[in-house]
């Protein structure tokens, strides 16, 4: 069985892998002619622990290949990215709308088409389905559709596509017995069959329930400032209820679904979708939270220092842990601030490849205060004899709750006890 797969990225490329890896033909097309290029020579350019090793196993016994075009295949799955549009929040399907298009001149009897990209209720039978209707294919007679969201955690893709469940959501019953016969090949979890609209509202929602939860965590955190009262213990004392589990708070939300797929449901009911947008504007306002944060605990350094000269390091860039991630990262929204607002500022991420980025010895020397925005396990221990010798004041405001002091002389705040350095 030949698969031919859209999108070369933190979907599209772990599950070209697995497919490979199951004797399937795959072929992996992306519009980035480098990126095709490199991985056709074996190279990686996504860090997700695992797929290194199989994708080059899989170009050695020619399972896998990568393209800029697409080929005539049994199976054709789409994974490219959605945005939200710029003018009301909406899913941007234009990515979808030219994979769908640039595999028209590739489509024979019986092929299955799956979109995995996250997209709002009702796009798989309003916009996706007429794209093939058009070309003169019957859906669910000589072509099956259907929508099968992924649902994974960064970091833990190759495990997690293999063993969580997966939603199948066929525009017709028999296209989703069709596309689940194709995730039979490595999905080891229950596959779910139901329709496309009840898949693609079920995925939004599924990001959309952490947002919320991650949103409550945040404006606890800000009330806690507010009021002077310890945030972490607040949640520690509640979380002892058998029946509560608060987040803990942090300098924002990031990644391609939790930031994004709340605005799939709330651009489709607007006047409806309240608590969903008000959870993504309290989300949105931490990054701004922890630049006034930071900016107040300066000012107490400041004044008990005297005057001097601010450098600000920046720990970590990537939203996830563990992980060179950076979409809709709210450290990239931090340090434009802070650059915005004339501070120096120097950044270091072991996990993300840029050229600007520092070492942690060079991040360090002379900087004013550290800026802990990922928990990433390299800043879980950090070398505090290196702090205390090379900043100018050996502080560190954590953002992630992972940092403990251990050397007196080393200040470590966080929103336990941010009230009491601001």
């Amino acid at each position: 069985m030949k698969i031919c797969i859209i999108g070369q990225g933190y979907i599209g490329l772990p599950t070209a892998a697995l497919f490979a890896n199951s004797k399937c033909e795959v072929l992996g097309v992306d519009r980035n002619q480098p990126i095709v290029d490199a991985l056709n020579q074996g190279n990686i350019h996504i860090e997700e622990p695992g797929i290194r090793k199989i994708l080059k196993l899989a170009i050695s016994k020619q399972k896998y290949r990568a393209s800029i075009s697409p080929e005539e295949s049994d199976v054709f799955i789409i994974t490219v990215p959605t945005p939200t549009t710029e003018n009301n929040l909406s899913c941007d399907l234009n990515n979808v709308f030219s994979a769908c298009e640039s595999i028209l001149p590739c489509l024979k009897e019986n092929n299955i088409v799956i979109i995995e990209s996250t997209i709002a209720p009702m796009s798989t039978d309003d916009f996706i389905k007429p794209i093939f209707e058009k070309d003169g294919w019957k859906i669910g007679k000589n072509l099956y559709l259907s929508h099968c969201p992924e649902r994974v955690l960064p970091g833990k893709i190759m495990d997690e596509l293999v063993n969580n469940d997966r939603i199948i959501g066929g525009v017709t019953p028999k296209c989703a017995d069709k596309s689940s016969d194709i995730y039979k090949k490595f999905v080891k979890g229950d596959l779910i069959k139901t329709e496309a609209k009840t898949a693609e509202l079920a995925k939004c929602m599924e990001n959309t329930f952490r947002d919320v939860n991650i949103a409550l965590a945040n404006e606890l955190a800000k009330i806690c400032s507010k009021i002077e009262v310890n945030t972490l213990d607040v949640i520690e004392m509640a979380n002892k209820h058998p029946r509560v589990n608060i987040h803990f708070p942090g300098p924002g939300v990031g990644g391609h679904c939790l930031a994004i797929d709340p605005y799939f449901i709330y651009s489709k009911a607007p006047s409806t979708a309240k608590l969903i947008k008000t959870a993504r504007d309290i989300n949105n306002s931490m990054p701004k939270f922890v630049v006034e944060k930071t900016e107040k605990i300066l000012k107490k350094v400041e004044s008990n220092n005297g005057s001097t000269s601010i450098t600000i390091a920046i720990l970590g860039v990537a939203y996830k842990g563990n992980t060179g991630d950076t979409r809709e990262s709210p450290a990239i929204e931090i340090i434009k601030s802070f650059k915005n607002k004339g501070y120096d500022v120097k950044v270091h991420d072991p996990h993300v490849n840029n050229p600007g980025y520092l070492n942690f010895k060079e991040v360090i020397d002379g900087a004013t205060i550290c800026l802990v925005l990922a928990d990433h396990d390299e800043f879980k221990n950090l070398n505090y004899d290196l702090l205390i010798s090379k900043m100018k004041v050996p502080l560190i405001f954590d953002t992630k709750n992972i940092v403990k002091a251990e050397k007196n002389n080393v200040e470590v705040v966080n929103y336990g006890n941010i009230y009491d350095h601001i």
